[in-house]
């Protein structure tokens, strides 16, 4: 008797340590993404950090759309429960022939368009901040190729092209399958307009950070903005739609630095990038007239 209760006790303590174990570890994982940089990290389970009032308000309403399902996921479960338990076999040998009651059918109805309208007054807010008729401080234009990208200040007069750093040529600090030879160059404290379009296969602009997502599809122009907070800093992102082969090397770097490290950057990249976009466009315009030629 005393070793077969000794070996409960025995039992009941090994279950309660697993219990505690798995715990401790949900909340180190969970401690680990407190505190998200603008990239994604090993293990994160939450949204990363949001950046500017934009991804601010998505993240907020994602938030508050998971209480609200959270807790519908509960009620419904309870009372899941509650009648499997209430009205099983045993204490009900004469089932009830109820088919219909007024009260509850007004409820169940009620509640949820009442449910529906609460979650709809932020996300219509959400949805008229995201209209690309907000003034803004600049302009860029994205075009999608597989498989890289390409920028273009349309008033600077300089475009480039930016591609993912092969692992071999990683140097320190750089990481793998994210960083690219020429990020997006952009000042802090920006409202900025994306024009996005494509070259070939739909792409898809996507920086979670900056709540950015808009599809790449030639011969259309899609358009999208956000705000650069303030900060010296760098936002990650990728090609989320699936464009072929090498679909998962098409990262995208948005820099943001101060505005007198901006003006710096910009004068050397007139002079770094203008000169081949100037050779490109007449290259790709003399194939154009030599194309028309042959067709007459």
């Amino acid at each position: 008797m005393m070793k077969t209760n000794f070996q409960n006790m025995s039992y009941i303590w090994k279950k309660s340590l697993g219990y505690i174990f798995s715990g401790v570890s949900i909340l180190f994982i969970l401690f680990l993404n407190i505190a998200q940089a603008s990239e994604p990290k090993p293990w994160q389970m939450d949204l990363q950090e949001p950046a500017g009032i934009i991804a601010t308000k998505a993240t907020d309403l994602h938030n508050f759309l998971l209480v609200v399902i959270t807790l519908i996921s509960v009620f419904v479960l309870g009372l899941l429960v509650y009648v499997c338990i209430k009205f099983r076999e045993k204490p009900n040998v004469k089932p009830s022939k109820t088919s219909h009651h007024t009260l509850i059918e007004i409820i169940w109805t009620v509640v949820p368009v009442l449910i529906l309208v609460v979650i709809a007054v932020p996300s219509f807010k959400l949805l008229y901040l995201t209209e690309a008729d907000k003034p803004v401080d600049m302009v860029v234009k994205v075009s999608g190729a597989q498989w890289y990208w390409n920028y273009e200040y349309p008033d600077e007069d300089v475009a480039f092209d930016s591609y993912i750093i092969a692992e071999e040529d990683l140097k320190d600090n750089q990481k793998r399958m994210l960083d690219v030879d020429n990020p997006l160059v952009v000042p802090e404290g920006t409202k900025i307009k994306f024009l996005v379009t494509g070259n070939d296969v739909m792409h898809s602009f996507f920086v979670p950070s900056l709540a950015l997502q808009v599809y790449s599809i030639a011969g259309r122009v899609n358009e999208i903005w956000t705000e650069i907070p303030m900060g010296k800093k760098k936002y990650y992102g990728q090609c989320n739609q699936i464009c072929g082969v090498n679909h998962a090397y098409m990262p995208i770097v948005i820099q943001a630095l101060p505005k007198n490290e901006y003006n710096e950057w910009l004068k050397e990249a007139k002079v770094k990038f203008a000169k081949n976009t100037l050779e490109e466009i007449n290259k790709y315009a003399l194939l154009e007239k030599k194309e028309v030629k042959e067709i007459k």
